[in-house]
């Protein structure tokens, strides 16, 4: 998507339908399990027409105030070239920062620590979504019961084996799937409305705080719940590069929203009418004779939901790689005409592996949901903190202005991420146990290569003094081109002198290439490439990339054809320096998170998989570097 291009009406209606389908997938699920959660859970408020009332409104005014307000209206703006998500927030509030080395550092941390929170969200999501859905089976009758957690996993597997096949395939249905499924939620909530009309008086915002006054006891336990209900939130932000802003706002306002309130005040309608319909007030719902199609519109719903996150996974893997983050994955590209189409193999099947462990562990949705929310809510919380930076400093409003906007909005998630602390001994500790498991690797990868950077350019030389003294004793000269990468190009990397003391020979043309990574989306091919020639057919090259553009060094070596520099990969030879690391006790880590990066680093991919270097051209040569 190309940012700031002005679209027909045309092109704006077909974009927000297939924001539908990938953006919305997650809380238009959420009607699912939100009402029961509330009156039936694990502490279940007691049913009665006042906190019927009280909790539908606080349901309604939670979707206005953190979905439509917060992220809609405001977070939306804060795009790094169009692109959304928690690492585009984290460029920009580093942008904010300036040269405050300590406020970096904390943007830094709290933005590590948010994405370990879309982690921990991004394994409950499939989890309970999808059991919740298939849930639907033992209201049809109790005699399948046994089969919901078995068919649970069967479609969870499904789900993650076709993802190396790509989503493009199946994309296009996405949208008009969810057209369905949203129309289903809004003739549903209709149809028992009708019958209990006055819950229509949930609107006013007074029969909410009515109830967080009258049942302070009760208050706290039941936003645990009603936080359920804006689960996915966070996916409008993070989604917003593929479709833009105005789509998802059009599709949120003009559809999805009224659908939602439609569907949960319908809800409250039947559990007033028939209190007993309240274990799972979703598919009560529905007359009899619905209830298996229903079932199976909700389970192919939830795919969709559970698709979204999967692959918003995929994404920040990507580019959390790109920036540093992480040790370099598998990636494999499902689609010749869309880059932001990834697959990452490794981040795939842990997924999968956590989210079995889930459903097995928890064994039904009412459980998982206990789980639920602390990871949503405590990535909510950072986005506010960061948005606070952007507005007052790259938006210009200045900090009162900015602190005042966003804490409004923070009284009201660290409302809701006090309510899921008391989740935690019920099973909140799962998805902090993952957010601080993602925070302590991230942390660790981009400190201990930092460290190793420190480590290895110590000893290096400056090219241009070795290029002198080299062309004073001109080692042997083969044919063909030879690429060294390195981190710094103005460097002898390591892997050219061991080439030099083992084989005793230099290509004719020589290149030392390093890869910059920027904080912002995407870098035009244009500037893809710099080329500095130096002495005695030595290349200085630096290749450009955004952290969402796909790492190619040999199509980018091919740009360098329009600069006068031709390459054929027959004759091109690529060196790499990967070192043998030594964890050293007394160092600028602990000795245990020295150890950690150590095994991350032996077992990340090396570059010639991550930068598409074809691996009969390469040739890996390192030395032991004692940390």
């Amino acid at each position: 998507m190309q940012h700031g291009v002005s679209k027909t009406p045309a092109q704006q209606a077909a974009l927000a339908l297939a924001a539908l389908g990938v953006v919305y997938g997650d809380i238009g699920t959420s009607p699912l399990y939100t009402i029961k959660e509330v009156f039936a859970g694990v502490h279940p408020i007691p049913l009665n027409p006042a906190n019927v009332l009280g909790i539908l409104s606080l349901i309604l005014w939670a979707l206005i105030i953190i979905v439509s307000i917060k992220y809609v209206v405001f977070i939306m703006r804060a795009d790094n070239r169009g692109e959304g998500g928690i690492m585009a927030m984290i460029a920009l509030a580093l942008h904010s920062a300036g040269k405050d080395k300590k406020r970096k550092k904390l943007i830094t941390m709290a933005g590590l620590l948010g994405a370990g929170m879309f982690y921990g969200d991004g394994m409950i999501t499939p989890a309970i979504s999808v059991l919740s859905a298939l849930e639907g089976l033992e209201v049809a009758t109790p005699l399948l019961k046994p089969y919901v957690l078995p068919a649970t996993l069967v479609v969870l597997f499904g789900l993650f084996f076709v993802q190396k096949r790509g989503t493009g395939s199946v994309g296009a249905a996405f949208g008009p799937i969810m057209i369905v499924w949203f129309s289903t939620l809004a003739v549903l909530g209709i149809s028992n409305i009708i019958g209990n009309p006055s819950v229509l008086g949930a609107v006013n915002p007074l029969h909410g705080l009515r109830f967080l006054v009258e049942n302070r006891g009760l208050a706290l336990v039941a936003m645990g719940a009603v936080v359920l209900a804006v689960t996915g939130a966070e996916a409008l932000y993070a989604d917003m590069g593929h479709f833009g802003a105005q789509p998802i706002r059009q599709a949120w306002f003009f559809f999805v929203l009224p659908s939602l309130m439609l569907n949960y005040f319908g809800q409250g309608a039947l559990i007033l009418a028939h209190p007993e319909a309240v274990e799972n007030p979703f598919y009560h719902q529905a007359p009899d004779w619905m209830l298996y199609p229903l079932v199976g519109l909700a389970t192919v719903a939830t795919v969709i939901a559970s698709q979204a996150v999967i692959s918003g996974a995929f994404s920040v893997s990507r580019q959390a790689m790109q920036l540093g983050f992480l040790p370099r994955l598998e990636v494999q590209h499902t689609s010749e005409k869309e880059q932001g189409q990834v697959y990452l193999p490794g981040v795939n099947w842990g997924l999968f592996c956590a989210v079995a462990i889930l459903v097995l562990g928890f064994r039904s949705s009412s459980n998982i949901a206990a789980a639920y929310g602390i990871a949503v809510t405590g990535d909510m919380v950072i986005t506010s903190c960061l948005a606070t930076f952007v507005a007052a400093k790259s938006w210009g409003w200045g900090w009162p202005r900015a602190m005042a906007l966003f804490a409004a909005f923070l009284v009201v998630e660290i409302t809701f991420l006090s309510a899921n602390v008391l989740k935690i001994p019920d099973g909140g500790w799962f998805p902090l146990a993952i957010g601080s498991l993602v925070f302590l690797l991230m942390s660790t990868w981009k400190r201990g290569g930092q460290l190793l950077t420190e480590r290895t350019s110590g000893e290096a030389i400056e090219l241009d003094m070795f290029i002198n003294a080299l062309l004073i004793s001109e080692p042997a000269r083969v044919a063909g081109t030879a690429v060294f990468m390195t981190s710094d190009n103005s460097r002898v990397p390591n892997a050219m002198l061991h080439n030099l003391m083992h084989n005793k020979v230099l290509h004719e043309r020589v290149l030392v290439l390093s890869v910059e990574v920027f904080d912002v989306p995407y870098v035009p091919e244009i500037d893809r490439v710099e080329i500095h020639p130096l002495k005695g057919g030595f290349y200085k090259v630096t290749v450009q990339y955004g952290f969402k553009d796909e790492p190619d060094i040999p199509a980018a070596l091919a740009l360098c054809t329009a600069q006068g520099m031709d390459f054929d990969m027959m004759e091109t030879s690529f060196f790499l320096g990967r070192a043998t690391l030594i964890p050293k006790v007394g160092s600028e880590m602990v000795y245990w998170r020295e150890k950690l990066f150590v095994l991350m680093y032996r077992n990340a991919s090396t570059a010639m998989s991550f930068y598409k270097i074809p691996t009969n051209r390469v040739v890996e040569l390192g030395a032991q570097v004692v940390l």
